[in-house]
């Protein structure tokens, strides 16, 4: 019997990854190579790759220029989140190449990462740490923030997770989001009213080119004195 083309390849599995995806696939009995050194550079990718049409990648980086030059590359499969941190999803449409991930992937995660960080930046632990290392006792005021209100700015699922999060903290969450979104227990708001309103803010906002600049000196005059900024994007 002829065998069967390898159609896709795992990039960069390091070892928890490559036995799992084996053993998900073991069944299938899906044509997948998979490749367990973590460490390839993007440059690798076009000898890696050969023929095949479909690439998984977990954390490597891939350069419109470099995915040019794998020749049989149709599809993109990444496994993290913040996909345009490794790549360009509208370049490599342009070059025939389709990106795809994993809805909901991280929300849970990068929102338990931004409410640990208002925590963090309302008790001042990063400071009181390090003055702690150097032989410093630091004395500074916390912002006690059960009954103050978080403003999201964009509302996607690591929002979602974020303001429910918040909620059982007892805080208020206000959102806005550049199209008419609902949730409940989160009032949306003009921009220039959550910025007025919040004692933090915090911005899980995907970085596209709508987006850029969506915070300015001028637009971020009426915050709060006492407001936390947290960029989670």
């Amino acid at each position: 019997m002829k065998e069967r083309p390898v159609r896709a390849h795992f990039a960069d599995a390091n070892e928890p990854r490559a036995p799992v995806t084996e053993k998900l696939l073991a069944s299938q009995k899906r044509p997948v190579r998979i490749n367990r050194n973590p460490s390839i550079k993007p440059d690798d990718l076009p000898g890696l790759l050969g023929d095949a049409e479909i690439m998984i990648v977990d954390h490597t980086a891939v350069p419109s220029a470099i995915a040019e030059k794998c020749a049989k590359l149709k599809h993109v499969v990444f496994l993290g989140t913040g996909a345009r941190s490794y790549m360009n999803p509208e370049e490599l449409g342009q070059r025939g190449i389709s990106v795809h991930t994993i809805k909901g992937y991280g929300d849970t995660a990068v929102a338990e990462c931004a409410i640990a960080l208002m925590w963090a930046s309302a008790k001042s632990f990063g400071e009181m740490d390090r003055g702690m290392r150097e032989g410093n006792w630091l004395r500074r005021d916390a912002m006690q923030l059960t009954g103050k209100t978080l403003g999201l700015i964009g509302f996607g699922g690591i929002a979602a997770e974020a303001a429910r999060m918040a909620a059982g903290c007892g805080m208020k969450v206000i959102a806005w989001n550049r199209t008419p979104k609902t949730h409940p227990g989160v009032e949306f708001v003009p921009l220039e009213k959550l910025l007025a309103d919040s004692h933090v803010v915090s911005l899980p906002l995907l970085p596209t080119d709508e987006t850029q600049g969506v915070l300015s000196r001028a637009r971020t005059a009426p915050v709060r004195k006492a407001s936390i900024l947290s960029n989670t994007a």
